[in-house]
């Protein structure tokens, strides 16, 4: 079987001790594919050391977290970019919305977002979304930019039902984590008729850790437990799972 973990952020500090051999523990236990999303122009060095050690299995996103954009957010836009020029990505990401810890730069990440969907168009890349209490408000950019080149993944989804089935309809995949196995998150009613086809497995670590391992680090390794809760929910197996989300995940990233 082979796992694929979307959304993974192993380079971060919270690794600094242990990322790789967090990895080759991945990979022994069949998650083999990573993808990486980029935060910040802190975050490139320490996720491109990553890519280059493990090339097979680490591949980066490149763009600009809507939580570190500021008041200089057309300086770091300008930096970010340059890098789409340098070597190959297979996604812009992390970009989005985030409405969660202040409200204070919401234009400047209206505005960061759909420069960032540009890019993407412009160089045929999928997008990588985060839309922390912000779903609605980004549907409609998604909305308002439709274009055939415009695709890719709802990171960490949290939304409705309803808005669910938007995602989809829009040509979007959902990415399903740890928060699929807690039991009061209303996530499993929320995906309970989105066929397997429109959903990718990721970890968001060291976030969101799943069920038996919540409020630790979580880890590539955990995407297994989202998996398993998604048989369960779905009525399959794990290998069709593992089978079908991997899929997913290269219908996606094209690798």
């Amino acid at each position: 079987m082979i796992f694929t973990d979307t959304h993974t952020h192993l380079y971060s500090k919270e690794f600094e001790a242990d990322s790789t051999q967090l990895i080759e523990k991945a990979i022994k236990n069949g998650v083999t594919r990573l993808f990486m999303p980029n935060i910040d122009l802190h975050s490139i060095q320490p996720m491109l050391d990553l890519v280059w050690q493990f090339p097979d299995n680490c591949f980066p996103m490149m763009g600009l977290h809507p939580c570190s954009v500021d008041e200089h957010v057309e300086a770091h836009l300008f930096q970010i970019q340059k890098w789409f020029k340098k070597r190959k990505f297979y996604a812009v990401g992390e970009i989005g919305l985030d409405y969660y810890w202040s409200l204070e730069f919401k234009e400047q990440q209206i505005m960061a977002f759909k420069k960032q969907c540009l890019w993407a168009i412009q160089q045929d890349l999928p997008i990588n979304i985060h839309a922390r209490n912000a779903t609605p408000d980004v549907i409609e950019i998604l909305n308002e930019m439709k274009h055939p080149k415009l695709r890719g993944i709802f990171h960490c989804f949290s939304g409705t039902a309803a808005e669910a089935k938007q995602v989809v309809e829009l040509g979007f995949y959902l990415g399903i984590g740890g928060v699929v196995t807690f039991k009061n998150a209303g996530l499993a009613e929320a995906i309970a008729d989105i066929d397997l086809k429109h959903i990718v497995l990721e970890t968001d670590a060291p976030y969101l850790a799943p069920v038996p391992f919540r409020g630790k680090r979580n880890e590539s390794f955990y995407v297994i437990e989202v998996a398993k809760k998604l048989a369960e929910l779905k009525k399959l197996g794990l290998a069709q799972v593992a089978e079908i989300t991997t899929e997913n995940s290269k219908l996606v990233y094209g690798i």
